[in-house]
């Protein structure tokens, strides 16, 4: 019951903060350089002033922007995300169509960053003046450094020309035959270097982290009272001190997933991925307002929720944790 009371509070806070994310992104959106009408009107291959004002009026970009904005909360409040001025589909559609990849792709670079990154950063901790230390330590300041793009680029021009041994754009094969596990082999090579390009560089901050809190944990009194009393080395780091040392992992993993989730952006462009990044660069180019708020809704409520499981999962790691805000 506790627990519930928890989760309750927590999507009370979550309600309040969504609405402001929802204003607070409307306003941006729509005092942003650019009319959407002159890239409809574009696309049609007219400009005249009486096509602009016939395209404003169909999409309703001639009421007040007060007036907008209660129009939107309303559709937000029934469920509907509008209709895409670019693609002229229900943005909650287009949304859905590209939501799978992106989760898969975020997901999948989440994981592995954070049981390599944590597993590297225990082996260093054990000996932390060894040269494999020293080796994550640099690893960790050049994954850091590189820009997410530019890791994407290299991927690219050496598995497509030096070692071509993965896929480099698009999610699978056209014409994969086979059964359900030939299509996911597939997708896991297609997937492989899109989740190591979006993952590097938080597996250079999980290595780092979980040194520098393996470190601080295995110098405790109750670690050095453990192997007083002869627990093996298994024991006492990996049931003793990485209970307690993962805990500012699981901060961090938690409040990186909106960042997993922006990066997408540009992982999915170097690599043609078929998610979420690719449709918002879409929306973004072509002014398509409702595409690009609804895109910015999912992802808040994906952060936030990705939150509240932090919670969740500090309580289940750590009981002696309040985590009821007390």
């Amino acid at each position: 019951m506790r627990v519930l009371g928890i989760v309750a509070r927590r999507l009370a806070y979550a309600a309040a903060l969504i609405l402001a994310v929802i204003v607070l992104n409307f306003l941006l959106v729509h005092l942003a350089p650019g009319d959407p009408a002159e890239v409809i009107a574009g696309e049609m291959g007219g400009t005249t002033q009486e096509i602009l004002a016939e395209i404003r009026h169909a999409y309703g970009l001639d009421k007040p922007l007060h007036e907008q904005l209660f129009i939107y909360l309303g559709r937000i409040l029934r469920g509907d995300l509008g209709q895409s001025f670019y693609y002229n589909l229900p943005v909650a559609d287009l949304i859905l169509g590209r939501l799978g990849a992106t989760l898969l792709l975020v997901v999948a670079a989440l994981v592995w960053s954070v049981v390599i990154g944590t597993f590297l950063g225990v082996i260093a901790a054990r000996r932390p003046d060894s040269p494999f230390s020293h080796f994550i330590t640099i690893l960790s300041l050049v994954g850091y450094a590189a820009p997410v793009f530019w890791t994407g680029i290299v991927l690219v021009i050496i598995f497509a020309w030096l070692i071509p041994i993965f896929p480099i754009a698009g999610m699978a094969d056209a014409g994969i035959e086979g059964g359900g596990l030939a299509k996911a082999f597939d997708i896991a090579r297609h997937l492989f270097l899109p989740a190591f390009t979006l993952g590097i560089i938080y597996l250079a901050q999980y290595s780092r982290l979980a040194r520098a809190s393996m470190l601080e944990v295995l110098g405790a009194d109750y670690i050095r009272t453990a192997r007083a009393k002869g627990l093996s080395e298994r024991v006492v780091v990996g049931k003793h001190a990485l209970r307690n040392a993962i805990l500012p992992i699981i901060t961090i993993a938690g409040l990186q997933f909106g960042g997993l989730i922006s990066g997408a952006v540009l992982v999915e462009t170097v690599f043609s991925w078929p998610g979420l990044g690719t449709l918002a660069l879409d929306a973004i180019l072509g002014r398509d307002y409702p595409t690009i708020l609804g895109i910015l809704f999912l992802s808040a409520v994906m952060v936030i929720i990705a939150n509240i499981l932090t919670d969740l999962c500090y309580r289940l790691a750590d009981p002696r944790i309040d985590t009821g805000g007390r």
